[in-house]
């Protein structure tokens, strides 16, 4: 979670003196208060709730949830003239995605700045994976000639002043020498290209995700206009933290000004959008999950005041969702919003009318005991997601092409994965600044395609082992496995097999009671380099639904 600290005086402008009543509001609000000083106060902002990291956009869901404040609604004022930003074909390789938009009639000072950066740097660490995913950029607009394009050009092609600096360097030099560029240098290790926005003039704006120009990157009191970007590589993600950012601007007075995105290959938009989202809902479902009894007058005061609308539409209920929230994304989301505007403290609890008498899962049970197994030797058990990608997935095989695939997606992870180990491999190569050896395990279901079952998707449990160092070889996988195989009283065979993604003759399929299970093997030197794994690895993944 995320620590929000605000200037006290400031935010009992927008929602009055801070009393005890108020604090006991805030944290009923899902925002627990960390500390309250003369001049400060901090609360608690979990992971889910990136819209409040800003004095504004808090404030204003304090009146929410103090009834005082009105469903938050934009002003977006048509692009003027050059109001554009084109991404060019070159920048696609490095950093493919940007969105912006143009603020005008701002008055800074040092409070108003520092909150700018504030919010920045905690979107950034936040929903930004620490600028891998997004990377934010505010520039005064008196100092950039419009139209803008995104671009890319080779590391020694490019030469600015980075904010901070005392010359100009180039791309490459920033990286090395730059405080910033060796912080985040990793971002853009081994790229060929490095993504820049330049002016109509060729004035080099910026290089994300890494640093701005100190000639037209800079705000300061005297600033009245504003561009802003966010460049990544998921745009629902890059909309939604713009979204966040424009949100906050308004509750300072900016009057926020669209401006024209041309992208001939991922296609022409207008940035930012600001307009609602619409969720269709059932308050039958609502009142199943909580418990409570509600009328649809509740659910709209309820809604309310976490600052979300409502609209019955012909017997419908719907929820209006504003644009700078980024976690409800089904019914489910609103009954917790519900829940919390209701308060939790109200809520009575009752025996259940029924009698049961419990037992322990076998599934559940034979997992625990590999589980335990495995850890008495060392590994380390991991938990991934469900949902990957393409790309990652064809990072080990590059001609598996049958992907099952998640309607509207609100991540770049819209695929299911059809095996353990791509998750596994992802795990090792984000954390190769870690010791060695890693060995580390996880059990879970993959996905199939299969016209025999009702959703024509087939499910398995499956376990997956890899292991990783210096001088990891076959032999010492096959230990493992045989301990394992042992422990559980299975005997088991390995025949030799040929597969791209092993070692020829260091892999083979395992075979019990005559049936293929699993395959094992030291994963090939091209999977390897795909994932920027520098040292030996071994895999080996089963099946085991037979087990069960």
């Amino acid at each position: 979670m995320t620590i929000l600290t605000v200037n006290k005086k400031e935010l009992e402008k927008k929602v009055g003196k801070i009393t005890p009543g108020l604090e006991d509001k805030i944290t009923e609000m899902g925002t627990p208060i960390e500390e309250v000083t003369d001049n400060e106060l901090s609360v608690e902002v979990f992971p889910n709730r990136p819209d409040l990291l800003s004095l504004g956009n808090f404030a204003r869901a304090v009146n929410q949830f103090n009834g005082k404040g009105k469903i938050a609604s934009f002003k977006i004022n048509k692009p003027e003239k050059d109001y554009t930003v084109t991404v060019e074909k070159s920048v696609k390789v490095i950093r493919p995605h940007t969105v912006c938009a143009i603020v005008k009639g701002l008055k800074f000072d040092d409070e108003k700045i520092k909150e700018i950066v504030d919010i920045q740097e905690k979107l950034h660490n936040s929903i930004g994976r620490k600028r891998k995913k997004i990377a934010i950029g505010v520039y005064p607009l008196d100092k950039i000639v419009l139209p803008i394009r995104f671009i890319a050009k080779k590391p020694e092609e490019i030469k600015f002043l980075p904010l901070e600096a005392q010359k100009e360097m180039t791309g490459s030099q920033i990286l090395r020498g730059h405080p910033a560029g060796r912080e985040y240098a990793h971002l853009l290790e081994g790229a060929e290209v490095f993504p820049i926005f330049v002016d109509a003039n060729d004035e080099v704006l910026s290089m994300p995700p890494i640093i701005n120009s100190e000639k037209t990157g800079r705000i300061n009191e005297k600033t009245r206009e504003i561009f802003i970007e966010c460049s990544g590589h998921n745009l629902v993600y890059l909309k939604k933290c713009l979204n966040i950012i424009v949100a906050s601007l308004a509750e300072m007075g900016g009057k926020i000004y669209s401006m024209n995105i041309k992208d001939n290959k991922s296609g022409n938009f207008i940035s930012p959008d600001m307009s609602v989202e619409e969720l269709e809902f059932d308050i039958k479902d609502i009142e199943k999950t909580l418990g409570i009894k509600l009328i649809e007058k509740d659910v709209k005061n309820y809604l309310a005041r976490m600052g979300i609308g409502y609209e019955n539409r012909k017997e419908k209920s719907v929820a209006l969702i504003p644009a700078y929230r980024t976690d409800i994304l089904h019914w489910i989301d609103l009954t917790e919003e519900i829940a919390i505007a209701y308060g939790y403290e109200n809520f009575e609890p009752e025996i259940p009318e029924i009698s049961t008498i419990a037992y322990e899962d076998p599934v559940g049970k034979t997992k625990q005991i590999i589980g335990n197994i495995l850890a008495g030797l060392g590994l380390l058990e991991t938990s991934s997601f469900h949902l990957t990608t393409r790309r990652n997935i064809k990072r080990m095989h590059f001609d598996y092409n049958d992907f099952i695939e998640v309607e509207d997606s609100k991540t770049e992870r819209d695929v299911l994965r059809m095996d353990m180990l791509t998750n596994l491999l992802q795990i090792l190569s984000e954390n190769s600044d870690a010791g060695y050896p890693q060995k580390i395990f996880e059990m879970g279901r993959v996905f199939s395609r299969d016209d025999s079952e009702d959703t024509g998707v087939k499910e398995t449990e499956r376990l997956a082992v890899v292991m990783v160092d210096e001088v990891m070889n076959f032999t010492d996988l096959k230990q493992v496995v045989d301990y394992l195989f042992k422990m559980l009283g299975v005997e088991y065979s390995i025949e030799n097999v040929e597969n791209s993604n092993y070692i020829i003759g260091r892999c083979g399929k395992m075979i019990v009671e005559g049936k293929e299970v699993g395959f094992i093997g030291e994963v090939a030197p091209r999977v390897l380099k795909n994932w920027k794994i520098k040292m030996p690895t071994v895999a080996v993944e089963i099946d085991l639904d037979w087990l069960f």
